[in-house]
């Protein structure tokens, strides 16, 4: 377009470099000329995208996850892509053949060899000769066909082979170009709301409690114990018992204890037995005695012929069995309390004649030591006091006290060594008295030794009463008179 002339300008506004033609502005148009790009302003490039729409009016947000990425890349940014999809074609779901599987497996084997076969060569000191590609044959039409041309053929076969390469030839162009970064990876599209304040209280059941340890404490700070348990999470868990423990605990215990009946009632029907035999075989060398003594006295038995005497003999043993019971009843009445309380503690046990408590047993012939277990229950020992601090014995009581006590009391055997024959003699009944205390009754069994009372009688002159009122009288009662009759005398005066 061709400048106008001076005088001819009016409307006209350059605006390209050829309007002002290589000289300046134009003074009589009044507006704002940049020839030659003077005075105007460098615009610099913007990132701002673009906003674009879709068919329907809508502004494409998913511009800003495209940006730098390649064209043919899947990027899910709307709500739909997270639905589930109807599928139209059902043949893309089917699985593939033989052939398409085979076919596939062998092109990947190929690029996975071919990486690998790349990788080992680079790391190679010394570079193999590359392998030639088999030779191509290209089936050549010229565009020109006439005679003088291609010696006038139509067609030409030219096979195509690759230049062989030299191993050691160094390379032909600079590759140490630094190249720029790849974009990153676009970011993931955010479908939640925004993240709203926490309240006080979600910040504190969100507080985690220091690491405190129950072993180390470096600086010896003082840390108080609820901040302990805090830091130790005991507290947050609850502790649930399972009821089969006290199920288990109840069921042990009741056993044990019918456990323990069961025994305790099996040891007294064992002692009741052997009792009720020893009472038995006591009966019967009784009765032997007593046939023998009436044998030596020409007695004969009278004839067992009726009822009756068999009612009496029952009769007889049961009044012998109660008889016992208060005889025994009146020996431990009769004892020391202290030892009747010890007879009462151990009256039903079973301990054999082998065992015997607080004394020594020589007569063990076994090599093995045997004891009673509920021996050991006793309150007796160095655990239930030795004796006073003040006290040089050495041992509380002396060893062997039953032995010792029949150091002077001879026995029958020993009896039997000195006198012999005359031991039978000697006890016979000639030597007890044949007339017994007057005013004593026989039947009554006493408890303890013999008692005597004193009498009233036993002074029939009255010789004690006179002795008493001498000592008592006064060695000279003709001065004590004298005495009493002047002190009267001073009384009447006054």
């Amino acid at each position: 377009m061709a400048i106008p002339e001076y005088g001819h300008r009016k409307n006209w506004v350059p605006r390209t470099e050829e309007d002002f033609g290589g000289g300046g502005s134009y003074p009589e148009i009044h507006m704002a000329q940049y020839p030659l790009g003077m005075g105007q302003k460098i615009e610099r490039k913007k990132n701002a995208l673009p906003i674009q729409h879709d068919d329907q009016g809508n502004i494409k947000y998913d511009v800003i996850l495209r940006q730098s990425s390649d064209k043919n890349k899947i990027v899910y940014s709307k709500l739909q892509d997270l639905l589930p999809k109807e599928i139209l074609n059902q043949d893309e779901l089917l699985k593939p053949d033989e052939e398409e599987i085979q076919k596939s497996t062998e092109s990947t084997k190929a690029a996975l060899e071919k990486l690998i076969q790349g990788k080992i060569s680079a790391a190679l000191p010394v570079r193999h000769a590359e392998k030639t590609q088999e030779a191509q044959y290209i089936r050549y039409t010229p565009s020109q066909q006439n005679e003088n041309h291609n010696s006038g053929a139509e067609q030409r076969i030219i096979k195509v082979v690759d230049v062989q390469r030299d191993p050691l030839e160094p390379p032909r162009f600079k590759i140490n170009k630094k190249i720029p970064q790849a974009p990153p990876s676009p970011p993931p599209p955010v479908m939640h709301s925004p993240t709203r304040k926490l309240t006080v209280k979600e910040q504190q059941d969100w507080r985690i409690p220091p690491c405190i340890s129950n072993w180390k404490n470096a600086r010896g700070y003082t840390i108080p114990l609820d901040k302990r348990l805090a830091a130790d999470g005991r507290g947050l868990q609850q502790v649930h018992i399972n009821e089969n423990f006290a199920k288990l605990s109840e069921a042990l215990y009741i056993a044990d204890r019918k456990a323990r009946e069961a025994v305790e009632m099996r040891s007294q029907m064992e002692r009741k037995l052997a009792q009720k035999e020893k009472e038995k075989k006591e009966e019967n060398l009784r009765q032997l005695a007593q046939k023998a003594r009436e044998e030596r006295a020409g007695i004969r038995p009278a004839a067992n012929s009726s009822d009756s005497d068999e009612d009496v003999r029952e009769r007889d043993i049961i009044r012998q069995e109660r008889r016992k019971e208060r005889q025994r009843e009146k020996n431990l009445m009769r004892a020391a309390p202290d030892r009747r309380s010890k007879l009462e503690r151990q009256r039903e046990r079973d301990i054999s004649e082998q065992v015997a408590l607080g004394m020594a047993n020589p007569s063990m012939s076994s090599n093995e030591v045997q004891f009673d277990q509920r021996l050991f229950n006793q309150t007796k020992g160095v655990g239930s006091g030795f004796g006073d601090d003040e006290d040089y014995n050495v041992y509380d009581k002396p060893w062997r006290t039953a032995q010792t006590a029949n150091i002077y009391r001879p026995s029958k055997k020993n009896d039997n060594d000195i006198y012999g024959d005359d031991l039978e003699q000697l006890s016979k009944n000639r030597f007890v008295p044949d007339k017994q205390f007057s005013g004593i009754d026989a039947s009554v069994k006493r408890d303890g030794p013999v008692q005597f009372e004193k009498q009233d009688d036993d002074d029939p002159f009255g010789l004690d009463k006179f002795l008493t009122e001498v000592k008592k009288a006064s060695k000279r009662p003709e001065i004590s008179s004298s005495y009493e009759n002047r002190s009267s005398y001073k009384k009447r005066k006054d």
